[in-house]
């Protein structure tokens, strides 16, 4: 089974306050303009809200008000997946070629070609664990992660630094090509949040 990154390219601040702005302008906006999108998903997850699940609207409206949510652990997908939503219609979506679709433990893989090149302060791997931003419920999928403004700065000095080291030895770590691929995309996503004050990377894995 494969499986799925999607990564969004906005204000990590502002869109982690999202979750209980109370923001029914927003709210309002996306159901008028959006609403095929959610009877889509409605459509998608029937089954999961025959049996008590809040359809995609409900768990949007729950999400920004702060809650209520429900007490059924197996329905906290859906507050994941609204929060997914609120980062792709207020951010900007970035190219995931290199990773959608992946297989078993590419982003792990991915990893370990950044830290070939001394860039730890950023794992894409992040992007499969639950890091929602509170008071939202924990939820296995889709899995959440960001990379904040200071993180990926920090990264960037460090692939800089490597880079500056293979340049004078001449001698680059031996990396297949498929993951230098991948890196380089990971490099061009933090250059893109670099280039704009306060902006980071937050990243959704299903």
């Amino acid at each position: 089974m494969s499986s799925s990154l999607s990564v969004y390219l906005l204000d990590v601040a502002a869109t982690r306050a999202l979750v209980g702005s109370r923001n029914d302008q927003l709210l309002e906006v996306i159901r008028n303009s959006f609403g095929d999108d959610l009877a889509r998903d409605d459509d998608y997850f029937s089954h999961a809200i025959e049996e008590g699940a809040p359809t995609a609207y409900e768990a949007l409206r729950a999400v920004i008000n702060g809650g209520p949510f429900g007490e059924n652990k197996d329905h906290a997908f859906q507050y994941g997946y609204a929060y997914k939503r609120l980062c792709s219609l207020t951010g900007s979506f970035l190219d995931n070629n290199c990773f959608t679709p992946h297989r078993g433990d590419w982003l792990s893989v991915v990893d370990e070609g950044l830290n070939a090149l001394d860039v730890t302060a950023v794992s894409v791997e992040d992007f499969s664990y639950s890091d929602l931003p509170g008071p939202l419920p924990y939820t296995y999928m889709p899995g959440c992660g960001e990379w904040t403004p200071d993180h990926i700065a920090q990264a960037l000095e460090q692939f800089e630094a490597t880079k500056r080291a293979v340049d004078e030895s001449g001698q680059a770590p031996p990396l297949e090509p498929e993951v230098v691929e991948a890196v380089m995309q990971c490099l061009g996503w933090m250059r893109h949040a670099a280039e704009r004050p306060g902006f980071g990377v937050i990243g959704f894995c299903s």
